[in-house]
């Protein structure tokens, strides 16, 4: 018996994966900071779906973490096929304003703990006859965005590490994929306290229900790099040709607020 674990999976992306997978007859283990949420969500799973689901509520954002979860597996004798690396946020907010704080714990959570949990956790999956990695980046990560330049540098990271990562991994039985979403209907603009724009990105948003089946049969059909949405996939394509000025210009007017 493996299972898929799974981190950010109190709500947003991170839950509907768990949900998509647990109605394909997956067992779950659920990883964030909210643990009565994550209790729920694993008897919500384990009796809806009829799967085997646990949790363990920790902060992802501290150091070492992926080798507290790593002996969590051990004394469970829970053995992974699947490591979704999901949990992350963002800061909105030109650098000047925002605070230390809030961004050094934004990039040790959205790159040096999915780093690590690949790096970590490997061997449990290449324990399996078949395992696959999906590390979650963002469509933010194609061209740089002013007033969100640490998370979409982050995602920049998650992308390019992801990509090197299924080089290593090719051939092997470890299959390795990015899912990239654009906006979708999460609490991520919440967390960001991106309220003044919130009605704008709106316009644009996916379910993420809709994103969790996109996601999941692309990482099973072996996929390097999933693009939900045929918008988001067209504008992350064009970032890569189009002249930089021009895309980051583009993206920093659709994260700015305008002046009334």
């Amino acid at each position: 018996m493996a299972y898929a674990l799974i981190t950010g999976a109190s709500g947003g992306i991170g839950w509907a994966l768990a949900r998509e997978l647990a109605s394909r007859k997956h067992d779950i283990l659920l990883l964030a900071r909210s643990g009565d949420v994550l209790r729920d969500n694993a008897k919500e799973l384990r009796e809806k779906y009829g799967v085997n689901a646990d949790y363990l509520d920790i902060d992802l954002s501290k150091p070492d973490i992926a080798l507290t979860v790593d002996n969590w597996l051990a004394e469970k004798n829970y053995s992974i096929d699947i490591l979704i690396n999901n949990a992350g946020y963002a800061s909105w907010g030109k650098v000047q304003d925002v605070s230390r704080d809030t961004i050094n714990d934004m990039m040790r959570l959205n790159m040096l703990t999915l780093a690590d949990m690949c790096k970590v956790l490997l061997p449990n999956l290449q324990k399996n006859k078949q395992a696959y990695i999906m590390n979650v980046s963002s469509t933010s990560a194609y061209q740089a965005v002013g007033t969100l330049a640490n998370y979409a540098a982050s995602k920049a990271f998650v992308l390019v590490f992801t990509r090197g990562l299924r080089k290593e991994l090719n051939g092997t039985n470890v299959s390795v994929s990015c899912l990239s979403p654009g906006p979708t209907s999460t609490g991520f603009m919440d967390r960001a306290k991106m309220d003044a724009i919130k009605e704008k990105a709106e316009k644009f948003n996916v379910s993420p229900e809709s994103v969790a089946k996109i996601a999941i049969n692309g990482m099973f059909a072996n996929k390097a790099e999933i693009i939900p949405g045929a918008l988001n996939w067209l504008g992350a394509k064009m970032a890569e040709i189009m002249p930089k000025g021009l895309t980051e210009k583009i993206a920093m007017d659709l994260y700015k607020v305008k002046k009334s």
